[in-house]
């Protein structure tokens, strides 16, 4: 916000998976929730998020009114009143129905928050020095709440693949970068070109993250995680290690 300030830039954030993410402004400073920070955020409300419907919903939150009232135009086929088209717009409208029951989870969006970070310190706690897993990193100054329990494994494919066996359900959030999308051919990037972001997505792994997770099915994945190749752990399941 400083940079944006200095330059006369606009602050768009991307808070579709940070319902109720807070972060700190200094040392000292106050604790500012995701979507209150820019210009303007974007918030999701699929059924998997945080915070979710019951199908397909969205919202905008800004402080700016005049920018509300564009996104309001937008969001209703450019309509300033009915009928009457100032642009070229969109049929972005939440139905009353998404409203309902998104207004009935709100009130317990604190606490299913609350649940995904225990289970997030858990996860850390269970999983601290294994071997080839690296756990995600929350700085002082943030809150994170953990939509996706992201780590990052070596032998990642294998371990997926040996995880799938045991019924144990993975994803990859997300397995081809942005610059490497079709859609986005036209600006030129090859492989190679962003060598860390193309690491990192062959390394990421999602595990089982919900507000409701046991603290004996967390113990489960961390168990089967942790277990020695030679007992038949991942490595040794997936490259045919024979125990001795």
């Amino acid at each position: 916000m400083k940079l944006a300030d200095q330059y006369g830039l606009i602050v768009i954030e991307d808070s579709c998976q940070a319902h109720g993410a807070e972060y700190q402004f200094g040392k000292e400073g106050p604790w500012r929730r995701a979507g209150s920070i820019g210009n303007a955020a974007a918030f999701s409300f699929y059924p998997t998020k945080n915070l979710g419907a019951c199908g397909e919903a969205g919202a905008v939150t800004t402080n700016d009114e005049n920018l509300a009232k564009k996104i309001r135009i937008i969001r209703e086929h450019g309509q300033g009143q009915k009928y009457h088209h100032l642009v070229e717009g969109y049929n972005g409208r939440m139905d009353a129905m998404q409203a309902g029951f998104l207004k009935i989870k709100l009130r317990s969006m604190e606490k299913w928050n609350k649940e995904r970070r225990a289970a997030a310190e858990t996860y850390n706690r269970l999983l601290a020095g294994a071997d080839g897993v690296i756990t995600p990193y929350e700085p002082s100054w943030s809150r994170a709440v953990y939509h996706l329990y992201v780590i990052r494994a070596t032998d990642r494919d294998d371990l997926q693949k040996y995880l799938g066996e045991l019924k144990i359900g993975t994803a990859l959030h997300y397995p081809i970068p942005l610059h490497l999308q079709p859609a986005y051919v036209h600006f030129g990037y090859r492989k190679g070109d962003l060598p860390v972001t193309e690491q990192l997505t062959g390394e990421i792994l999602s595990l089982p993250m919900f507000p409701h997770i046991l603290p004996s099915q967390l113990e489960y994945v961390a168990e089967k995680i942790l277990l020695p190749a030679g007992a038949g752990g991942p490595k040794g399941r997936m490259r045919g290690t024979k125990v001795l």
